[in-house]
């Protein structure tokens, strides 16, 4: 596929078929995910890939909050998670803040690090661990979409992360940046602007409620 068109067609899939995804095309996305730039060569990024039903369900199991959050909010949640449940692979993105503070202690970054004016013993105000492991992500959703799969990238609930680090035994060390959701798509996300019927937009995710901000209200060439 053009690169312009992985880019265009890039959506957050949220319904999945219950059609197999290739392993092949899994490994695609893990080989370029690890290509995604990242600072000082640290790759202090980890994976946990999930491709069983009985993994996947573990992982919904210890991830879905347990408390409601009102009727409305709650029916709401309880559709997301319906739909998010029928992805048959989960890749669970996490990073290492201790990686990127040996990598900068090193030799050839020490001076650099030393000359940051960053906060506490963190050389950077910008935690650029997570900053790298959100482009890994981006580079596996934009493969996904190369394979002719969906994929959605989402958080983990601040109060879930311990459950899922007992579940799959991830190491103290590793923060949680993200999950990345795959499959084949259930159906096609609508187009921006598209809406329903008498004008109501359907629910194809924010773009489909929320127009895309012109290049010329966020872009300043030359200063602001």
């Amino acid at each position: 596929m053009e690169f312009q068109d992985v880019v265009r067609r890039r959506r957050m899939v949220r319904r999945f078929t219950d059609g197999p995804v290739p392993p092949q095309a899994v490994e695609r996305m893990l080989r370029n995910a690890v290509r995604a730039p990242n600072a000082g060569f640290t790759q202090g990024w980890a994976f946990v890939v999930l491709d069983t039903p009985d993994g996947v369900a573990r992982f919904w199991s210890a991830t879905s909050p347990r408390a409601g959050v009102g009727a409305e909010g709650e029916a709401r949640e309880n559709r997301w998670l319906t739909g998010m449940r029928t992805a048959p692979v989960i890749v669970v993105v996490l990073t290492s803040r201790e990686a990127y503070l040996r990598r900068y202690a090193e030799d050839d970054k020490a001076r650099a690090a030393a000359q940051a004016a960053g906060e506490g013993d963190s050389p950077w105000d910008v935690p650029y661990w997570h900053v790298d492991a959100g482009m890994a992500s981006l580079l596996m959703l934009q493969t996904a979409v190369d394979e002719g799969l969906g994929a959605c990238f989402f958080g983990v609930p601040p109060g879930q992360v311990g459950a899922l680090r007992e579940a799959f035994g991830v190491p103290d060390e590793f923060l949680v940046t993200g999950v990345v959701a795959v499959g084949h798509a259930a159906d096609l996300a609508p187009r921006e602007g598209a809406r329903g019927p008498a004008g109501a937009a359907p629910s194809g995710g924010s773009p489909t409620r929320r127009p895309r901000r012109p290049l010329e209200d966020v872009v300043h060439r030359g200063g602001w």
